[in-house]
């Protein structure tokens, strides 16, 4: 079982990954702008070590999100001399909007099935929640 549900999670991430979207954000800036946008403002060796990346990788995709106006660096107010990094709120606007293109296409797929598979997945669903808290 725990198998088959850890092939299932890859299968459906990889489905949601495979396109940026319209908005153009590739997975890695995605992935780094939503961990600012949930966590805050953070030093880019935290970045780095939230996303399991070396801090030449995450700068890179830091400049592309501040180029693109999605993140913002600013000096640390408890220490001018360190910098932190922080989605902006267009940031936050196109990371709920592919959110809701993902839900949105999920949503689409899962209407596919007959309400009782959709009742057995929700049950499942509450079930899956609770083992991983």
């Amino acid at each position: 079982m725990a198998s088959g549900l850890h092939a299932a999670s890859a299968r459906m991430l990889r489905i949601a990954r495979r396109d940026p979207g319209p908005d153009g954000i590739s997975p890695p800036r995605l992935s780094a702008l939503a961990v600012l946008a949930f966590g805050g403002p953070m030093s880019l060796a935290e970045l780095a070590a939230a996303e399991e990346v070396k801090a030449p990788t995450m700068s890179r995709i830091v400049e592309a999100l501040v180029k693109d106006g999605l993140a913002t660096r600013e000096a640390d107010p408890a220490n001018r001399r360190k910098v932190r990094i922080a989605a902006t709120e267009e940031g936050k606007r196109r990371l709920d909007g592919g959110r809701e293109r993902r839900v949105r296409a999920l949503r689409d797929r899962l209407r596919r099935l007959a309400d009782s598979e959709q009742r057995a997945l929700a049950r499942g669903i509450e079930v899956l929640e609770r083992v991983l808290r």
